[in-house]
């Protein structure tokens, strides 16, 4: 899907096969470099810890269902799966604690 949020944004094609998976990977890294910068944001004017983390989760969440249903590629996530729910919401979650972690002792680190 993220590959497909990103041809569409590019005006690129959304075929299949290995140029997809070039898609996917370079919206993902793309969406988590452009938020890390976010987090380190939200670290140095000292929203730190797991509050600051759980909340730039959310944020991390959101963007991807902005992005995916204004580009009309996604569902709303109450129509999704359970499961594919729990582990979106979980790979989120680690990508969010992860970051907010080495945000946050960067910022301590420089001071």
């Amino acid at each position: 899907m993220p590959g497909r949020v990103l041809a569409r944004l590019t005006g690129a094609s959304e075929s299949a096969g290995q140029r997809s998976t070039a898609l996917n990977w370079a919206m993902h890294f793309g969406q988590d470099i452009a938020l890390g910068v976010l987090r380190s944001v939200m670290a140095e004017v000292g929203l730190r810890g797991p509050l600051a983390s759980s909340k730039f989760t959310v944020v991390r969440l959101t963007n991807d269902q902005i992005l995916e249903n204004a580009t009309g590629v996604g569902a709303p996530p109450q129509t999704w799966p359970r499961s594919e729910l729990a582990i979106d919401v979980l790979h989120k979650s680690v990508y969010g604690f992860v970051t907010g972690a080495v945000a946050d002792a960067a910022v301590t680190v420089s001071v």
